[in-house]
C-alpha cells in the first residue's frame, strides 16, 4: 500500500508563510512527478505546482513567484513553501504523487488526504 501524508497547514495571517510537506510511503520503486492542488470552498480543484523527478518546477500563474515546490527524493517527500499568502490561498491543499510499485507495473497517481490552509487576519 502507498500513502502519501501532508503536513504544515493551519491558520495565518495574510503575508504571512507556510511550509507544507507531503511523505509519500509504502511499497514504491520510483516517483516521478510529484505535485500539489488545492480546493477552495465551492471550486473546482485546481493545479498549484508541480515537481519533476529531476526537479523542474512548474506553477500556476496565480502563484508564481510567492511559492517553491521542492523535493527530497532519497525520503520520497515534497515541499510547498509558500509565502505573501493572500486570503485567495485559503484552500485544503493535496499532494499527488505519479509513481511506479514495481518496475513492471504502470504509472499510477496516488493522493495524499489534504491539509487545510486558512489565510486570515
Amino acid at each position: 500500500q502507498v500513502q502519501l501524508v501532508e503536513s504544515g497547514g493551519g491558520l495565518v495571517q495574510p503575508g504571512g508563510s507556510l511550509r507544507l510537506s507531503c511523505a509519500a510511503s509504502g511499497d514504491i520503486f520510483r516517483i516521478y512527478t510529484m505535485g500539489w492542488y488545492r480546493q477552495a470552498p465551492g471550486k473546482q480543484r485546481e493545479l498549484v505546482a508541480i515537481i519533476t523527478r529531476d526537479g523542474s518546477p512548474n506553477y500556476a500563474d496565480s502563484v508564481k513567484g510567492r511559492f517553491t515546490i521542492s523535493r527530497d527524493n532519497a525520503k520520497n517527500t515534497v515541499f510547498l513553501q509558500m509565502n505573501s499568502l493572500e486570503p485567495e490561498d485559503t484552500a485544503v491543499y493535496y499532494c499527488n504523487a505519479k509513481l511506479q510499485i514495481t518496475a513492471f507495473t504502470p504509472m499510477t497517481v496516488y493522493w495524499g488526504q489534504g491539509t487545510r490552509v486558512t489565510v486570515s487576519p
